[in-house]
């Protein structure tokens, strides 16, 4: 008697027994415990050599990205795909939408997919251990983290210090004489990168004597897609049009920068002459829009290349919680005016 038999004999798939038979979590439990019934009365052994290779086959990893058509995400692949190949992983994408749960997306991937671990792609910058125990493959979140929050035996992390970062940025505005700084931010209720943005907005601030303007504070519509230039665009424009006055915007994404450049120059405004404009990620295009953006550059190649270091010590060796924090770099370009 084969697995076959016994698919036949339930009116099943063949997937579907060997998931009963290997304790899959996604599986009905009725219908698992009709197929156990049926292997007991017939004596049925299954063939643990061939399951066990079949088990172990697969070197795949998933990259849950949420933000598909986020520029600084799509150039991180290029370097997945490089250093996955050097330890001979091989790599499927899923995109996880604004109104999904990364975890939820996780959960139903891994009862379709055999993987070794799973890479996630912007998203949360906090979650349970108990989450994580419920995915049971190791995951690891690149370019998200809180570096204030305890790391848990299966929590793994590989980013920047968004706050500390946002800090450094605005810092820079206000050395430069800046006092009147508005913020494109993320959407009202962020609790991941956009907060920390903008706490790190509100720190450089207090740090240098300038008060706290709420008015100032620019969030992203809730009716475009975050991140992108167009709604950095529409936020931009409103501002510009609430007339309250500032000489220099910090965009929390380049992306965004990008809109605002636009907004600004409808406005019959010159950049950076009538406003300074500052980015952040690092993006490529940076340096050739007219005039050059100053951004905070993440360092993408040593992120990708920790996150899969990362990942492989959790599969094969069972390292238990770690994360790792790189420090972005100032990079002054010319949409920074000294006042």
């Amino acid at each position: 008697m084969t697995i076959k038999d016994i698919a036949k004999m339930c009116n099943v798939g063949i997937s579907t027994v060997s998931r009963a038979i290997n304790n899959d979590p996604g599986i009905n439990p009725k219908t698992r415990a009709r197929i156990l019934k049926v292997i007991e009365e017939q004596n049925f052994v299954p063939n643990n050599s061939a399951r066990n290779l079949k088990m172990t086959e697969s070197n795949t990893i998933a990259l849950l990205i949420k933000g598909t058509n986020n520029p600084f995400f799509q150039g991180m692949l290029p370097i997945f795909e490089q250093e996955l190949q050097k330890v001979e992983y091989s790599y499927v994408t899923y995109p996880v939408f604004e109104n999904q749960d990364e975890m939820t997306v996780a959960l139903e991937l891994i009862k379709e997919k055999r993987l070794k671990g799973i890479i996630f792609l912007g998203g949360f910058s906090e979650v349970s251990e108990t989450h994580l125990e419920d995915i049971g493959i190791p995951c690891v979140r690149c370019t998200v983290s809180n570096p204030n929050v305890v790391v848990g035996k299966r929590d793994y992390s590989v980013a920047i210090d968004d706050r500390k970062e946002a800090f450094r940025a605005v810092d820079y505005l206000c050395k430069c004489g800046h006092k009147k700084i508005a913020i494109l931010g993320g959407r009202k209720l962020d609790g991941s990168i956009g907060r920390m943005r903008l706490e790190g907005y509100k720190d450089a601030l207090e740090a240098n004597g300038i008060a706290y303007d709420p008015e100032l504070v620019a969030y992203m519509r809730e009716d475009v897609y975050e991140f992108t230039a167009e709604n950095g665009y529409l936020t931009a424009k409103e501002l510009l049009d609430s007339g309250k006055k500032f000489t220099a915007v910090f965009a929390i994404s380049d992306m965004m920068a990008f809109g605002v450049y636009k907004a600004i120059q409808e406005k019959g405004l010159r950049i950076p002459e009538d406003i300074s404009v500052m980015g952040f990620d690092g993006l490529a295009l940076t340096n050739f829009y007219h005039p050059s953006l100053t951004t905070m550059c993440q360092p993408c190649d040593l992120m990708v290349k920790a996150s899969i270091d990362v990942l492989l010590g959790a599969i094969n060796d069972g390292t238990q919680g770690e994360q790792r924090i790189f420090p972005a770099e100032l990079v002054i370009r010319d949409s920074v005016k000294k006042l």
